[in-house]
């Protein structure tokens, strides 16, 4: 999860607040400092943090808590809101009929965004995508769009001996003018020199884009705000997609920045993979970000082939309390297509599945390459060893060990991963706020939940 430094100094601050009945004013000045402290170390800018900490710091003195709600929950709810208000409303973009420009400095991501772009609304409208190449200054543009959407079914128009990029999007459109989608990769520039500008206005007259997109890296921090400016002033920028959210503690200042532009932040990016971008909503990232959960982005993340019916069957086993191996195993299988357990694990409330969401970034990792051994244990596993697994005596692990290529510690850690998991399905039986969320995520029933 992006901005995980700021969730754990949020955490903190909201810390001071632990065993408190009532906020006076010198525990809500102390709130409000160390939250402020929070986002200029994740390079907020110091304007908005002061005016954000001092709207906290006034509701808590003027706001009581609802009967039932502890303190730090109450200041928590207050952080949510403000930030999310901070951020903005989300952009509503229509699905068909769009060609889309693609804007940026060089060195931002965009011709990798580009491919993210055109798959994410491959995969989730299920519309006929296609992209134009017209970088005609970086050697490789077109044969990296190719790759990168090798297999998806997006078409890649691109002439790359061609110099003159306007040139290219013209015979482009008449080429794939057909496709429900059309995306429209440019060069970019350290700068943006009157050559990129003049090359820019000329595509752009050409295009006669729907959207303009700017694609801005949020290592660039604060800066974010006047290059966004920049490129608004030159095209009109509809939206900004914010690319390597996940890879610098300066995104904090990239997202706020941004925020605050005629250019609204659309998508953001965390992670390499081509189907690692998402479409940005203040309420659900900043949910995600302070550990609430985003249910209905993890229902987002699961792919068009994972079978909702067995999905449905495997929340009624866990909800009973009967968990085998079995079970185990398609729960594996189900987390392998919806992606990694460090993503998946990010949209889940932090204090479900007894605080997971909590782990480090290296536990997330080791726990991801268990998950991949254990699958390959069980493979070795006979299908009444998997549904009855107090079978498994010694004489049957040393046999699971040899078939798997594994020692037989990793099969007893199996094991013991199972049990613990069976005990916690058990304890979970009776929390009806757990059998609600589940009931969000699984599209179940009550009385199914119940079923034997």
């Amino acid at each position: 999860m992006a901005l995980d430094g700021l969730k754990r100094r949020i955490m903190g601050s909201v810390g001071l607040l632990k065993g408190k009945r009532k906020v006076d004013e010198e525990t809500a000045r102390e709130l409000s400092r160390s939250l402020r402290k929070a986002l200029l170390e994740a390079d907020f800018n110091v304007r908005q943090s002061k005016e954000l900490t001092e709207r906290i710091e006034r509701r808590m003195l003027e706001e009581e808590p609802r009967p039932g709600v502890k303190l730090d929950t109450h200041a928590m709810n207050l952080i949510y809101t403000e930030l999310v208000r901070l951020l903005g409303q989300p952009r509503e973009i229509m699905p068909h009929n769009q060609t889309i420009l693609m804007v940026g400095l060089y060195g931002q991501g965009k011709t990798t965004t580009t491919a993210k772009l055109a798959d994410w609304w491959r995969r989730r409208h299920g519309v006929k995508v296609a992209v134009i190449e017209a970088d005609v200054h970086r050697p490789g543009a077109f044969e990296q769009l190719q790759q990168l959407l090798e297999g998806t079914n997006v078409d890649v128009y691109g002439q790359p001996e061609e110099k003159d990029a306007t040139r290219i999007v013209r015979n482009g459109i008449k080429q794939v003018g057909n496709a429900d989608v059309i995306i429209i990769d440019t060069a970019g520039r350290d700068s943006l020199d009157e050559d990129l500008r003049d090359e820019l206005v000329g595509i752009a007259e050409i295009a006669n884009a729907t959207e303009r997109f700017l694609v801005i890296d949020a290592q660039v921090g604060q800066a974010a705000g006047p290059v966004a400016k920049t490129f608004h002033d030159l095209v009109g920028v509809t939206g900004t997609i914010v690319t390597k959210l996940d890879g610098t503690a300066r995104g904090g200042g990239a997202l706020s920045a941004v925020a605050t532009t005629g250019a609204p932040i659309v998508f953001i990016g965390e992670g390499e993979k081509v189907q690692d971008l998402e479409k940005f909503e203040a309420d659900r990232f900043i949910s995600r970000l302070l550990g609430l959960g985003d249910i209905k982005g993890l229902i987002d993340l699961a792919p068009g082939d994972l079978d909702q019916e067995e999905a449905a069957r495997l929340a009624q086993r866990l909800m009973s309390g009967r968990f085998t191996l079995t079970d185990m195993y398609s729960q594996m299988e189900m987390m392998s297509k919806i992606g990694s357990v460090e993503k998946m694990l990010s949209h889940l409330p932090d204090a479900m599945f007894g605080g997971m969401g909590n782990m480090s970034t290296a536990q997330k990792r080791q726990m991801q390459g268990n998950l991949e051994k254990y699958r390959v244990i069980m493979d070795s596993m006979t299908q009444e060893e998997k549904d009855e697994p107090i079978l498994l005596k010694s004489s049957r692990v040393r046999r699971i060990a040899r078939g798997s290529g594994v020692d037989e510690k990793d099969v007893k850690e199996l094991l013991a991963q199972w049990n613990r998991s069976r005990k916690m399905m058990r304890g979970m039986k009776g929390d009806r706020s757990f059998r609600r969320k589940m009931k969000s995520m699984m599209d179940v029933d009550d009385m199914d939940l119940d079923m034997g």
